[in-house]
This record gives structure tokens, C-alpha cells and sequence, in this order.
């Protein structure tokens, strides 16, 4: 029952995305890295930092790429294996070669891996509980759950406002988000942040 009302809101959210990506664009991207940079200002620049190469109507990247490189973090990004499995990631820099990954996603071509402590990640749907809804694939829920098995990471999800919705279905493999950023605001789940776990 949960697999299918997830399949039916990914449908809806997908468009709803596009809607909010051709109406914002540049201007999104731009708003979000503003509210990254502000967040990552007392952030040590030696701690690794992933983000994605950016697909369709998600948020773009490049301009968080340019700005967290010229900071002096260690980027990376993701790659998606063969088979159903978590992420790894490898570094980038302005000067990386890339090629066509899995799933027709660039990945760097032949950079070292890097194990990001702040992953920042694309999604259909948000809720302020801090789930996601992705494209149904569980990588990023794997690669989370197995992170958080030996080391605190934190997961930032990037969306536009338009994303948001009541509550998104969950399994008990989904991995909440520890924080949301979109163009205007910053989202804390509210359990978390009772918690005194949010912004760690």
C-alpha cells in the first residue's frame, strides 16, 4: 500500500517540480546557495561535503559547486552502482573530467573516493518531518542508514517551497533529512530539533 501511494505522489510531485523549476530556475538556485552558504559560514572548510549533478527540473548545483570549492571544502559527488547497493562518491573539482554514469548521470571519470559528513541531496516531495520522497531507487536510504551506522552525517535536502506536502508515505528503510533548504527557508524537522539533534 505504501509502494503504491508512493508511486502515485512521485507522478504528481514530478510535475509539480517541473511547474515550480520552470517558473524559478536560476533564481531558486541562486536563493538556495545563499541560504547554504549562511548555514556552512561556521562549518570548518576541511569538512567533505557531497552534492549531485543535477538532472531535469532539480535544484542546480553549479552554483554551490563554484562557490563551496573556492571555500576550500572537499566536494564530491554520487555514484550509483550497478546493482541495488548505497552510494559512493567521488571527488570533484572544476577541473574533473566527467563521463556518463549509471542511470546517464555524469560522474567523475577517474577521481578518488571521498566519504562526505554533509550530503546534500535532490527529491520529489518534503515534509516537515524531515522524509523525502525520491525516485524509488533507496540509494540515498542505504547510504544513509549505513553512514549513520558508523559516523554522525548530516542530510540536507534542497527543494523548492512547491514540494512540500503533508506528510510523506514511509517505509521503515526511509532515512529522514536533518534539515530542508529551499529558496526562502530553512526547515528543521520540528522531532528533531526537540531533540536537539538539528543543524548538528
Amino acid at each position: 500500500m505504501t509502494a503504491s501511494k508512493k508511486e502515485t505522489l512521485r507522478k504528481e510531485m514530478t510535475a509539480r517540480r517541473k511547474q515550480a523549476h520552470a517558473a524559478l530556475g536560476e533564481d531558486a538556485s541562486d536563493g538556495i546557495a545563499v541560504q547554504i552558504l549562511a548555514l556552512f559560514d561556521p562549518i570548518p572548510k576541511q569538512v567533505p561535503v557531497s552534492l549531485y549533478w543535477p538532472i531535469g527540473s532539480e535544484i542546480d548545483t553549479a552554483p554551490l559547486l563554484a562557490v563551496l570549492f573556492e571555500r576550500g571544502h572537499v566536494l564530491g559527488l554520487p555514484v550509483t552502482p550497478g546493482s541495488p547497493g548505497p552510494l559512493s562518491f567521488r571527488r570533484w573539482t572544476p577541473d574533473t573530467e566527467m563521463t556518463v554514469g549509471p542511470m546517464n548521470i555524469p560522474v567523475p571519470k577517474a577521481s578518488p573516493a571521498m566519504f562526505p559528513d554533509i550530503l546534500l541531496v535532490p527529491l520529489l516531495a518534503f515534509d516537515t518531518r524531515g522524509y523525502r520522497l525520491g525516485y524509488g531507487g533507496g540509494y540515498y536510504d542505504r547510504t544513509l542508514s549505513q553512514a549513520r551506522a558508523r559516523r554522525r552525517v548530516m542530510a540536507i535536502g534542497l527543494a523548492y517551497d512547491e514540494q512540500e506536502v503533508d506528510q510523506v508515505p514511509t517505509e521503515p528503510t526511509d532515512q529522514p533529512l536533518d534539515m530542508v533548504i529551499t529558496p526562502t527557508r530553512v526547515i528543521e524537522p520540528a522531532e528533531l530539533a526537540r531533540l536537539g539533534r538539528a543543524g548538528r
